[in-house]
């Protein structure tokens, strides 16, 4: 039986592009996505083993390449790789043939159908994607899935606040009220395993200089003070 090296495998030559020139399906989407990889890209600021990206295409395949079928998930998540240097999309045969870990999915009447049925089946067949994730801003709806001893997509059951486990990044995943990018709304959002949210880094700074500000009178009142200790 021969042996195939590595010098022989024949790897797609094909032009791989960075858009396919769709635009989002909202702002809110577009927003969504930038806060859900800012987060992590926060949280894990001291780590150089992961590559957390959005909206840039996975090419898996020569033929998929050739034929343009692009997969650009609007989350996703690899462990175990180098996060530098930034990639314009995420090639997995210049990878050592890892696929993402986590995707994650943001729902729109556009593509709902194609992202519960079409992708979900690429994820869990052919990636092998260990943990997928939809979310309906909509509906605020979070729906998850992950691989089980079978090789199939088994629903991740909610806690009681209808949040979502993930393994992989170790977090739960959940909605949240807030403002983001000056805009105030629904957005989903990441809590670690306590229940606690996961802040950006501009929260983490705010956070801590309100706490500064707390353990440290201001000059009025320390004028306040003083003159109340004089005779």
């Amino acid at each position: 039986m021969s042996t195939v090296t590595k010098a022989t495998v024949k790897l797609p030559r094909v032009d791989l592009i960075e858009t396919d020139g769709e635009p989002l399906e909202s702002d809110w989407h577009r927003a969504a996505i930038a806060l859900l990889i800012e987060i992590v890209s926060w949280l894990f600021r001291e780590r150089s083993d992961y590559h957390v990206g959005g909206n840039m295409f996975i090419y898996y395949s020569e033929e998929q390449a050739r034929t343009r079928k692009y997969r650009g998930p609007d989350f996703f998540y690899v462990d175990g790789v180098k996060r530098l240097p930034q990639r314009p999309y995420w090639v997995v045969w210049r990878e050592g043939g890892r696929y993402p870990d986590v995707i994650i999915e943001l729902l729109s009447k556009k593509t709902e159908k194609t992202d519960r049925t079409t992708k979900k089946t690429l994820y869990e067949r052919t990636f092998r994607t260990h943990e997928y994730f939809c979310y309906d801003p909509r509906t605020q709806k979070l729906e998850g899935w992950r691989l089980g001893a079978g090789g199939r997509y088994l629903a991740i059951q909610p806690n009681e606040k209808g949040w979502l486990w993930s393994e992989k990044l170790g977090l739960w995943l959940g909605t949240w009220k807030g403002s983001y990018l000056v805009v105030e709304t629904v957005w989903l959002r990441y809590y670690d395993q306590a229940g606690r949210l996961i802040r950006t880094e501009a929260e983490d700074y705010k956070q801590q200089l309100e706490a500064l500000k707390s353990r440290t009178p201001d000059s009025q009142t320390k004028a306040k003070r003083r003159n109340h200790r004089q005779p």
